[in-house]
């Protein structure tokens, strides 16, 4: 046994025993955080404004403090930028993670001293949480990669400013560093397609024992070793035994890349974002991702359905139920408050709290009234390609929208990694998964006010040439699953295997 492995065994056990402890304090951990983000509060800026002194409960800070958007907080972000102390949190923060938003350009989240490890000790919790469960302590030994963003740091109003997978590279623990790959001079390439090639020529003879991304640049990886050596994953890498993935739901993907793995091998789901690292998989074996309850963060829900209205309830983690949707509101130890991240999640487990995300809130197609989420398409689409084997490398959903009555329909661009062998069928079947899935959708389609839905196929790798036409390949980007504008699909155009017209339908 190595001594990475041998030493990192009994800490393994004692992180997953107090996790194991947490969870039985979830709700009074959260009542904890609560008071004491606002007695931080009281003396900011923010604070002042919102009468944080009158706040002893919930509903009082319901009352005082609305649910906000990062457009909301912008006129506290410039002062901050500005160099002001005091505005969101006590203090300024230590960094501004740099994010791209799909309505405010690019959003500047801060972290502060206070919250940083929130995002450092949860990434090591989720580790040591499975090295405790599984046994398998051997993957420290070996070499580790993170298809991250670059760690360059840039400065605004004096605040180090990047990407949150950049800033997070700068607190990788030092006996961790000998493992880390790609070098840092690699990481630091800007360009996804001369990053990756690098990637690939500093890790292809590598011991690469765990990998970690968001699941369509994993496959971008992985596809480039396999053809640059012929070899399936398992043979270039040996002992890659666990891989640790986020930022999308994964099972989409997960087909494609077990086989291109060529065979079964442990994962780790998490969810972490720029306001916060929000949830991790405790458990390698089971569905959903344990809530993190005891980590400066406080979460509020809102159900899905009253997300849009001016004042919807707002539910705290003791009134939740099992498998209704909720939007995530945040406050945390870094200023946010009441902060609406955009995310759907359902609740899997209430003992303990294990969630599931369902998709963005911004994300539906709602175009004559069938509001369907990600959540739905996904499962409409995952079922019908289960029936019959096939794989899916990426898709996305639009409305079309037709002058001409009983003519409109939702269209999937879909890029295939084996064409079903009777794409009218494949179709039909999504079709009417996503008629069960969705009562609005079924009446609508009983109604003859939508068709049936109709699928374009897209050429291979047409959606990385996609995203690098729009300047968003690589690093944390993915492509959204739904859309209400056709904005994406017009440009797919280009992609198309075959001209609209000849589009496979299910009628």
């Amino acid at each position: 046994m190595k001594i990475k492995s041998f030493f990192a065994k009994p800490f393994a056990l004692y992180i997953y025993k107090q996790v194991r402890k947490s969870m039985l304090t979830a709700a009074a951990d959260q009542e904890h955080i609560f008071q004491s983000l606002i007695k931080t509060g009281l003396k900011t800026e923010f604070g002042k404004e919102h009468h944080f002194e009158k706040i002893k409960t919930h509903e009082d800070f319901v009352n005082n403090v609305p649910i906000r958007e990062y457009e909301d907080f912008k006129k506290y972000i410039e002062k901050i930028k500005q160099g002001k102390h005091n505005i969101l949190w006590k203090g300024i923060p230590i960094y501004l993670a740099k994010t791209s938003g799909t309505t405010s350009g690019i959003k500047y989240i801060p972290i502060t001293k206070d919250s940083i490890d929130n995002h450092i000790d949860t990434a090591r919790n989720a580790l040591l949480c499975y090295m405790a469960r599984s046994g398998n302590s051997q993957f420290s030994n070996g070499k580790m990669i993170f298809l991250s963003g670059s760690p360059e740091l840039e400065r605004v109003g004096g605040i180090p400013t990047g990407r949150l997978s950049g800033i997070v590279n700068h607190h990788i623990p030092k006996y961790l560093r000998t493992n880390q790959m790609p070098s840092f001079e690699t990481n630091c390439i800007e360009d996804w397609e001369e990053k990756l090639n690098k990637i690939v020529e500093e890790t292809v003879n590598e011991r690469m024992t765990l990998i970690s991304g968001i699941p369509p640049w994993v496959q971008m990886y992985f596809d480039a070793l396999v053809e640059k050596t012929g070899k399936k994953i398992k043979d270039i890498f040996p002992e890659f035994s666990v891989m640790v993935q986020g930022g999308v739901n994964f099972e989409p993907y997960k087909a494609k890349l077990l086989e291109t793995i060529g065979k079964p091998i442990d994962t780790i789901e998490l969810f972490p974002a720029s306001e916060g690292f929000f949830a991790f998989q405790d458990n390698y074996k089971e569905e959903g991702m344990l809530l993190n309850t005891d980590s400066g963060i406080f979460f509020e829900f809102v159900p899905a359905s009253e997300v849009f209205n001016k004042n919807p309830t707002r539910l705290t983690l003791t009134d939740v139920k099992l498998n209704e949707n909720y939007v995530l509101i945040v406050s945390n130890n870094a200023g946010l408050w009441a902060y609406n991240i955009g995310d759907t999640v359902k609740f899997i487990s209430l003992n303990p709290y294990r969630i599931v995300v369902t998709g963005r809130i911004k994300h539906f197609i709602s175009a004559f009234g069938e509001h369907v989420i990600g959540e739905e398409v996904e499962g409409a689409l995952l079922k019908a390609a289960e029936n019959e084997n096939i794989k899916i490398i990426e898709f996305t959903v639009a409305p079309k929208i037709s002058q001409d009555d009983n003519k409109s329909y939702h269209e999937w661009y879909i890029e295939f990694e084996n064409l079903p062998h009777n794409l009218k069928q494949f179709a039909h079947d999504i079709d009417e998964n996503l008629r069960k899935k969705n009562i609005y959708y079924d009446d609508l389609i009983k109604g003859n006010i939508l068709q049936p839905l109709k699928i374009i196929p897209v050429q291979k790798n047409g959606f990385i040439s996609y995203m690098r036409s729009v300047g968003k390949l690589g690093g944390q980007n993915k492509v959204p699953r739904l859309s209400n504008d056709r904005i994406i699909a017009d440009q797919l155009q280009h992609w198309a295997k075959k001209p609209a017209t000849e589009t496979i339908t299910n009628s």
